[in-house]
């Protein structure tokens, strides 16, 4: 079967940007690489799961089209493209041409007609045709062999659409009134007015009725009112807007079935590129595990987006690979061919010559190999250490753990000096090792992962990819000793000694050299005080926190899952009384046929590609207000993964050396400064639920003898607003101690204290907290309920009653416009990329950062500073309490009985004053025998 795929370029490229917009992709140089990534995976899904025969990207060109010239005011309002992507835009072009497949443009007609007339020519050539776009407009083209195919979005699957879902989902007879929908509604994106007054929903009800644009302005003294006089007075608007709509299929290009016939990519065009965009995971996806980025230049080819070598008025589609200009390719610099010393210090006499030299140094690299990535749970294979570029050297370690023990001992002085510094890649995984072979790490610290999360912190920080950006020298894989990840993964124990040596002695090598390179740039930005300060000293901290970890009540946990199971069945029973029929809830499938089907909660549902319906949380959650057993669906949807993510999950995280749990803490993952932690992650316990603050109640003290304390800072968030805005009317709620909602509603209503509602408090909440993340009048409606007029008058007041506010929100977007990022209390930045965009949803996103970043950082940098200052003040007072957890606001501590009154003084002046405020900062302390009783 002859399969072809015509992809609308420019609509599937600006959705592959903005799908990333909140989390964009950066190469080292700072090009924005998302819609180039976005639109090359949506090019590999289809390739790989339709495999088409035939294949062409089509795009508009800059020259006006017989709709402009008909309605001088077609696409007037078009924002200009966002910078970001108008500079990626070349790149996605030579990704097309480096896969072999034609690009196609012809002056005077838009991509949509280029796409309908060789849809319509390849149907009568006996082509089943696939128009790839998300643009709604492509409906009108489908017939039996032409159907619109959807990329997958958000979670959801791709969508075919051909002739009866386009009737379904049109509400129509025949395909071609699609145009005459169009025509009606207007499309306000392409600026084609319509006809006023009239919706979608209208549209579809007057076509319905009367068949077409022109039978309704036929017909329109049967209409009624405003719609009547609509109809009459724009009836030439609306047959304009129609013709706007329709696809022309008379463009004059020819359809090349040779040119269009898919090929093999071109390998010469793609490595360099993908090297240069530094797509690693694409690169080995398509070229295999062995592609790398540093091993060629970026090929350069001189084009640009409808330049040479590829032609306007395309007749002939191929590429003409002579007119792409390439740079000599060229080998990057590995551990074959830069000269290094790695030596193997295997012997007592060797390993007493390295200690005897490393204790001559104020500064030494070391890494650890070990048989897993689980500190708390795997074995040391070796030791390797760095002191000057090139040069290294490595320790086995043997599996008998006596022996391994004994070694590791050996360099005890080295680890424990207070003189050497130590750097390290990930240091807390290599401090954390060495405290299960009894050695504690001491000295100042300099973590090459925590500096560049510094330096740039929405980027990668693994040690490969810094080497390979940074060095232009690619590491030896993990993978070329020990296979590809998966079940039949080896281990490090398996691998001959000397491949092992060049291997770990390389880590500690890089990592030194990476530590010359970033600490010039930390200076640069001015980020030494917060490394220093902050994140170098809290690595100590948590490594502690880890290898403490925290008990678990088994019996709890035991009898809680049983109670979540009854009531899960309970509720399941209840869903099957509402439903009238038995049948498997955790089935989409036939959920999707209960709902939708037999309860008939939704007539547009939507589809997935394999036909049955959308089930996702989002679709439920917009039923949830219309059906009582749609709330049941979503509490058993809740209830289960309660029980699977955390009540079931959590005995099976227990160390069977400790009988813990021991968490591990990411201190280089959120921008803003926030730890969050896995295995499990304490942040999305739930806490909103009953049910869900249960599951605190299985986090116990170590023994009786010990009790659970719980600090936790209150409103942390809006007391440091009031901090840096220095706004008086809030700063004087909290110097006060009112409760700063109630204060709020006062101000914002104009009442008394005493005279303020729960509605009025409840209000005045959604907007403190709402500000912090820049709610516009818009969302405050959607999360009250209440008229969009009502929340503009809300946001109007609080802005009069808190102009201090409103001045740091302005002072500070001038700020990130003029610098490129923020700072919080501390200093720690937040760079923001795209704040003068020209797109002003873009932009928009960076402006809300903007307000946002300081105040998240600045209490991310207060609980760090609490959790350094308390765990160093404990240790000095030599005292038994061990802090075992942080989770967002709050620290937990698990204390001796005896030493409860000691602690809670300590954690209570060190939360308060870890960062020096005019506004009081409020700490609230708990014990009890567990978690929950405690907070």
């Amino acid at each position: 079967m002859k399969k072809l795929f015509l992809l609308d370029g420019m609509a599937l490229i600006y959705r592959a940007h903005f799908a990333l917009s909140k989390s964009p992709r950066f190469t080292s140089g700072g090009l924005n690489t998302s819609a180039v990534m976005g639109f090359t995976n949506t090019l590999l899904d289809v390739l790989k799961k339709e495999k088409p025969t035939h294949m062409a990207v089509v795009f508009d060109t800059d020259a006006p089209t017989e709709r402009h010239t008909d309605y001088e005011h077609y696409k007037a309002h078009r924002e200009a493209m966002p910078e970001d992507l108008s500079k990626a835009l070349p790149y996605v072009i030579k990704v097309i041409l480096g896969f072999n497949i034609p690009v196609i443009t012809s002056d005077g007609y838009e991509a949509d007609d280029i796409i309908g007339t060789l849809a319509k020519k390849a149907e009568q050539k006996g082509y089943q045709v696939y128009c790839m776009t998300p643009d709604k407009d492509f409906a009108q083209l489908v017939s039996e062999n032409i159907r619109i195919y959807k990329p997958a979005r958000m979670g959801n699957e791709m969508e075919i659409l051909g002739v009866k879902e386009v009737l379904e989902k049109w509400e129509i007879e025949h395909v071609e009134q699609v145009i005459d929908i169009l025509g009606l509604w207007g499309d306000a994106v392409d600026n084609i007015p319509g006809i006023p007054g009239i919706g979608e929903k209208t549209a579809k009800a007057l076509i319905k009725q009367y068949g077409s644009m022109e039978e309704i302005i036929a017909h329109s003294h049967e209409l009624k009112g405003k719609q009547r006089e609509n109809v009459e007075q724009y009836a030439e608007q609306g047959l304009m807007s129609k013709k706007l709509a329709t696809i022309l299929l008379n463009v004059p290009v020819e359809l090349d079935e040779a040119g269009l016939e898919m090929c093999a990519p071109s390998k010469d065009l793609l490595e360099p590129l993908f090297a240069e965009l530094e797509f690693r995971t694409l690169g080995r996806r398509v070229f295999g595990d062995d592609f790398s980025i540093t091993e060629m230049k970026a090929v350069s080819v001189q084009t640009d987006l409808f330049g040479e070598p590829v032609a306007t008025a395309r007749t002939t589609m191929t590429v003409d690979v002579e007119d792409i200009h390439e740079d000599i390719t060229t080998a990057a610099k590995n551990i074959d061919n830069v000269p290094h010393e790695y030596h193997l210090a295997d012997t007592l006499e060797t390993r007493a010559e390295l200690i005897t030299l490393l204790l001559q140094q104020q500064t030494i690299c070391f890494d650890t190999e070990t048989t897993g990535t689980d500190a708390n749970h795997c074995e040391l294979v070796g030791l390797s250490f760095a002191i000057k570029p090139g040069q290294a050297w490595y320790v086995p370690v043997p599996a008998n753990q006596d022996e391994a023990k004994g070694i590791v001992t050996e360099f005890k002085p080295v680890f424990e000096a207070e003189h050497i510094s130590k750097i390290g890649q990930n240091i807390k995984f290599d401090i954390l090792m060495l405290k299960w072979y009894d050695v504690a790490v001491n000295g100042a610290l300099f973590d090459t992962m925590m500096a560049h999360y510094v330096i740039d912190p929405d980027t990668r920080h693994g040690m490969d990819i810094l080497s390979e950006n940074y060095l232009g020298y690619k590491p030896v894989s993990i993978t070329s000793l020990i296979g590809p990840k998966g079940k039949n993964q080896g281990n490090m124990r398996d691998v001959e000694i000397e491949k092992i040596k060049e291997y770990a002695a390389e880590d500690a090598d890089i990592t030194l050299q990476l530590k010359a390179i970033f600490e010039p740039k930390l200076k640069q930005v001015e980020s030494e005080k917060l490394i220093n300060e902050i994140e170098h000293p809290l690595i100590y901290v948590l490594a502690d926190m880890e290898y403490e970890g925290v008990k678990i009540d088994h019996d709890t946990l035991r009898e809680f899952s049983k109670e979540l199971e009854t009531d899960i069945a309970k509720l399941e029973k209840t869903v099957y009384d509402k439903a009238g029929v038995r049948f498997n809830i955790a089935s989409p499938k036939q959920l999707g046929e209960v709902l939708f089907e037999k309860l008939l909660l939704d007539p547009k549902a939507k589809k997935t590609k394999t036909g049955q319906y959308q089930t996702g949380e989002d679709v439920l959650l917009s039923l949830a207000a219309k059906s009582d057993i749609v709330r049941d669906i979503l509490d058993f949807r809740q209830l289960q993964k309660l029980k699977s993510t955390y009540v079931d999950a959590l005995p099976t995280m227990v160390n069977p050396k400790t009988g813990r749990v021991h968490t591990s803490y990411n201190q280089a993952v959120a921008a803003t400064g926030r730890l969050s932690s896995v295995n499990p992650n304490l942040q999305n316990i739930p806490i909103r639920t009953e049910r869900g603050r249960e599951v605190r109640k299985a986090f116990i003290p170590r023994d009786n003898g010990h009790s659970i304390v719980s600090a936790d800072y209150s409103q942390i968030e809006l007391r440091i607003i009031a901090e840096i805005s220095k706004d008086a009317n809030m700063m004087q709620a909290f110097i006060d101690n009112l409760d700063i909602h109630t204060a709020t509603a006062a101000n914002v209503y104009g009442v008394g204290l005493d005279e303020v509602t729960s509605d009025q408090r409840r209000n005045a909440k959604a907007v403190n907290f709402g500000i912090i993340y820049g709610q516009s009048a818009f969302g405050l409606s959607q999360s009250l309920g209440i008229p969009r007029k009502e929340a503009a008058d809300i946001i109007e007041q609080y802005f009069v009653q808190f102009p201090g506010i409103k001045q740091y929100m302005g002072d500070t977007m001038n700020f990130a416009r003029e610098n490129g990022y923020v700072c919080t209390l501390m200093g720690r930045r937040r760079y923001l990329r795209d704040i003068n965009s020209a797109n002003a949803t873009v932009r928009g996103f960076a402006e809300r950062n903007a307000i946002n970043a300081p105040i998240q950082g600045s209490a991310a940098d207060m609980i760090k500073i609490a959790m350094i200052n308390i765990h160093r003040e404990l240790k000095a007072q030599n005292l038994d309490a061990r802090m075992t957890m942080q989770v967002h606001d709050e620290l937990v501590f698990d204390v001796p009985n005896h030493e409860i009154e000691l602690v809670k003084p300590i954690i209570m002046h060190n939360m308060k004053t870890a960062i020096k405020t005019e506004v009081p900062i409020l700490v609230e302390i708990g014990t009890g025998l567990n978690w929950l009783e405690a907070h």
